[in-house]
């Protein structure tokens, strides 16, 4: 984590990254390509899907590989703090969850395409961490806190779950990271963590109580110059719809218990974007990373297109001050940088969905998009 020069707090964000299945295979320390999906029996055939879409892969690469043109995005916009939502088990469990189809793993010595990224931190309160058991869970934990990566939303109880990870800022205070997960994703009940059982931080109805409960905790932890994420695995896949309780939710985490933003994803495809009192609500950050190349369907959603959330903030209140994203596109299996024509379309979309929200984006001549609000 590398600190701004002035007082503004610089964040990057970013949706889903699932680095198992097709990625895993990609990577220098491939892991068991067995899968137990009901058609997709061998992760490597998503590799062959994407080869037949784009032409084929390199036959070596290193760790840094999916990242791409990102890389260089990174590194210019200097981020105090790099955030993802880790989609991912990081295990070589065997112990796959019965009666779920899909199940994400990735082998524990390619935590270093993580670090090569410098992530600071995992969300991990999401419907696909515990898709390899508790064991799974247990050594994704293990492997992060070795490679001294941060995370919340999952732990080995209920108290390790709902802790926020925080990092501090050395001249602008910290940053709390609460990493919250709800039903609406896909994520099982039987996986909220109990006091006496692993799992993750599960929001399973959003109600006076629990709210109050979420507040306390926030509060409790949040002091003077500090900056509150807020970090939501919630909704479905498909659709620009915002529900009218994700965003009752998302004003009240800012208003009632001192959010400054809010971390939306689950959402394959970016969504609209709001501003509430001076706070940044991404409802859909869409997929970052995956091995979906060369898939059919859904394409007028154009899920090859994701975006590098770039937010920057006063350090003095956590008021938001500016949002630039740089639009990418996963082409082999990396991220390479959007063309002309694909920023604008995720311009004009973004637009037109932000537009209830009172929010459009703008289009500079180099391909990066900017938030504008009222």
């Amino acid at each position: 984590m590398q600190q701004s020069s002035d007082s503004t707090i610089r964040i990057f964000l970013s949706g889903d990254v699932m680095t198992g299945r097709g990625i895993d295979q990609t990577l220098p320390n491939a892991g068991d390509p067995v899968l137990h999906e009901p058609v997709v029996r061998d992760a490597r055939e998503y590799v062959a899907l994407a080869e037949k879409e784009n032409g084929p892969l390199p036959k070596v690469t290193d760790h840094a590989y999916i990242w791409g043109d990102a890389l260089a995005k990174l590194d210019s916009f200097s981020p105090d703090l790099r955030l993802i939502n880790l989609e991912t088990a990081i295990t070589q469990s065997d112990d796959f969850w019965q009666g779920k189809g899909i199940h994400y793993r990735m082998h524990p010595e390619n935590v270093r395409c993580l670090t090569a990224a410098e992530i600071d931190c995992c969300a991990l309160a999401n419907n696909h961490v515990l898709d390899w058991g508790y064991a799974g869970l247990k050594e994704t934990l293990r492997t992060l806190q070795k490679a001294g990566i941060e995370y919340a939303g999952a732990g080995l109880n209920q108290k390790e779950a709902e802790e926020p990870a925080i990092l501090d800022l050395p001249q602008n205070g910290r940053i709390l990271i609460f990493s919250i997960g709800m039903e609406s994703s896909g994520i099982p009940s039987e996986w909220a963590a109990s006091q006496e059982k692993p799992g993750v931080a599960l929001l399973e109805e959003v109600s006076d109580s629990r709210l109050r409960e979420i507040r306390k905790r926030a509060l409790s932890e949040k002091q003077k110059g500090d900056i509150v994420i807020f970090s939501l695995h919630w909704g479905g896949n498909w659709g620009y719809e915002v529900p009218g309780r994700q965003q009752t939710l998302a004003h009240r985490l800012i208003d009632e218990a001192g959010g400054d933003i809010i971390h939306g994803h689950s959402s394959h495809h970016p969504k609209g974007i709001e501003v509430h009192n001076d706070r940044l609500i991404l409802y859909g950050c869409g997929d970052l990373i995956n091995d979906y190349e060369g898939i059919g369907g859904n394409e007028a959603y154009r899920p090859d297109l994701s975006l590098l959330y770039f937010a920057s903030f006063n350090s003095a209140g956590g008021e938001l001050v500016g949002l630039q994203m740089e639009p990418m596109q996963m082409r082999k299996l990396r991220l390479n940088n959007a063309s002309q024509r694909d920023a604008e379309w995720l311009a004009e979309r973004l637009s037109r969905e932000g537009d209830k929200f009172g929010t459009s984006v703008g289009l500079s001549r180099e391909g990066t998009l900017k938030l504008q609000w009222k």
